[in-house]
């Protein structure tokens, strides 16, 4: 049981991450990778991935060097996923790349002792080495997480959305409350199920949450307590919405198979440029679609910094829901059950 108590201070510097931390997606999948637990939710993405990674150097590569590196066990070294990495993958592995020697040496010693390092990994000591990891791990994404970054993205985006709906409608104790099975609020404790039984205090630093695709059930902090406070845990019940799955036939022929997409889309809210990676079109068509969506009433734009929001109206939620009520659900998504 991990057990993150609060102070007021805390309560008030609590926020959730804007977009996929892509070292934390690189290391659930490969957690994903090592077990069989909730494979049928990712079921496609398995196939998919063994089929990528069967028989290559780069497959060999993952099962030698980034699965030892980064095992589903009680123990992770924490210089491999920096917070960084929350302003994109680049600043991620170069974070990776600029560690200190002192502090690799350090969590490699943690690795070996508490899960078993592999015998090369004392070699991360030298910059060199790091920059080959970082080469792989950056192939690893290209190949595996890549291809599937729509759906990943949008899976994050609309986890985020309902969480701050939780917050505005009710208050940050319901948006805690709300996280995850595994999760339960008793304010001012936050009890996580965990590998294994420690505290954490975050003593006025705030806790980033951290939504994540592929992680699966169990939420996962930073083993040292002095970093900054982070809670990774699964994107739970949303229906993972791929860009190859058409949407119901009968919303497609009122509105058009592109329109009726960005209507889905927009169920748990999202940005315009969210909206247009999601339908694969160009920011300004992403525009003209929403633009033709809230003549109509069924979405409401509001600017929020320098991106603008957009969510359904009433009109747009009951059009959804009457078109959706005999869809199937995708028995691949994360948190189907």
């Amino acid at each position: 049981m991990l057990r993150i108590h609060f102070t007021s201070e805390d309560l008030v510097r609590v926020r959730v991450a804007s977009a996929p931390d892509p070292l934390w997606e690189i290391t659930c999948s490969l957690h994903r990778l090592q077990t069989s637990r909730g494979r049928w939710a990712y079921a496609d993405w398995y196939r998919e991935t063994r089929t990528t990674l069967s028989g290559t150097p780069l497959g060999v590569a993952v099962r030698r060097l980034l699965v030892p590196m980064l095992p589903r066990a009680r123990y992770l070294p924490d210089f491999l996923t920096p917070h960084e990495a929350a302003d994109g993958l680049d600043r991620g592995l170069a974070a990776v790349v600029d560690t200190p020697p002192v502090r690799v040496a350090h969590e490699i010693r943690l690795l070996d002792r508490l899960t078993g390092a592999p015998d090369w990994a004392p070699r991360l000591v030298e910059r060199e080495t790091r920059e080959e990891l970082a080469k792989l791990l950056r192939a690893y994404h290209d190949a595996v997480i890549a291809p599937h970054e729509s759906r990943v993205a949008v899976g994050v985006a609309g986890e985020r959305a309902l969480r701050a709906r939780d917050a505005l409608d009710n208050g940050l104790d319901a948006m805690l409350r709300g996280l995850s099975p595994a999760v339960r609020w008793q304010p001012p404790v936050l009890y996580v199920d965990y590998v294994e039984d420690r505290d954490l205090y975050l003593a006025g630093r705030g806790l980033r949450l951290i939504p994540s695709y592929f992680c699966w059930q169990s939420p996962i902090s930073m083993a040292d307590d002095t970093l900054r406070p982070i809670l990774v845990y699964p994107v739970h019940g949303l229906r993972a919405i791929a860009p190859d799955v058409p949407p119901d036939a009968s919303l497609a022929a009122l509105l058009g198979r592109t329109r009726a997409a960005a209507l889905r889309s927009l169920a748990l809210g999202a940005t315009t440029s969210e909206l247009a990676r999601f339908l694969g079109v160009s920011v300004p068509t992403a525009t003209r679609h929403t633009t033709v969506l809230r003549d109509a009433g069924l979405v409401i734009s509001q600017r929020r910094h320098n991106a603008v929001l957009h969510t359904l109206t009433p009109l747009g939620a009951a059009m959804l829901r009457a078109t959706s009520r005999q869809a199937p659900q995708d028995p691949l998504a994360p948190g189907v059950t």
